[in-house]
């Protein structure tokens, strides 16, 4: 499938450019550990990533993906001020890009396009991230889980993207791991590219319709460079 007349490209961040689920399993296993509850291995953390730092700490004092309903809303506020003051502390400390990402950004970047990131990831985590992997300089614009009202899967981020760089939702395209990212393209009809690895709960990613599915980063390249 080759994409015509696109400008902007928009990526998610965590389990789509950036492998952060070592630096959130030790951000929350220090929260368990100061809160005398049990701490789990970074495999298991690893299928909860991927709707913002809330529902992971959630997922966290469940013990499984399923929230427990019955949760403590003192110590679900408690639970994630330490885990946030922890992890804003140790962002990339064993973080990296995924492989081939550095280099297709650049690629992509050259070849003419605007890089965009929207993520439900805290926004101000964003950019410190960015900066570490040497990244930064390839994105025009990011968004955060907490920059608007709403945040994926709901489309308003992307749509808003494309307000802000004064373009279509037609010559726009989304690029991302998880159903969030593929629900919210389909709820503005914006086409997007579908990743098979990072964290979608082992979920596969065509059930949610992404115009294209890409077992590798750089394959993206064929779509969008003719």
């Amino acid at each position: 499938m080759k994409f015509t007349d696109k400008k902007v490209i928009i990526f998610d961040l965590d389990g789509t450019l950036i492998d952060s689920s070592p630096d959130l399993a030790l951000g929350v296993n220090h929260m368990l550990g100061k809160l005398n509850r049990d701490t789990f291995s970074s495999d298991t953390i690893h299928y909860w990533v991927g709707n913002g730092a809330e529902m992971l700490v959630k997922r966290a004092l469940s013990g499984k993906r399923e929230i427990d309903e019955n949760l403590d809303t003192a110590l679900v506020n408690e639970a994630v001020k330490i885990f946030l003051d922890f992890y804003s502390k140790n962002l990339a400390v064993e973080t990296v890009p995924y492989p081939n990402v550095p280099q297709t950004l650049q690629k992509l970047k050259e070849h003419g396009y605007t890089l965009a990131i929207v993520t439900n990831k805290p926004f101000e985590f964003v950019k410190p991230i960015l900066e570490t992997l040497e990244l930064s300089a390839l994105f025009e614009l990011h968004l955060g889980g907490n920059s608007l009202e709403e945040r994926k899967p709901h489309p308003m981020p992307l749509l808003h993207v494309c307000e802000a760089l004064e373009v279509t939702v037609e010559e726009s395209v989304m690029v991302g791991d998880s159903k969030n990212d593929i629900l919210a393209a389909n709820a503005c009809n914006m086409q997007s590219i579908g990743l098979s690895y990072g964290y979608n709960y082992g979920e596969d990613i065509n059930i949610h319709n992404p115009s294209v599915v890409f077992d590798n980063f750089a394959n993206i390249l064929s779509t969008l460079i003719h």
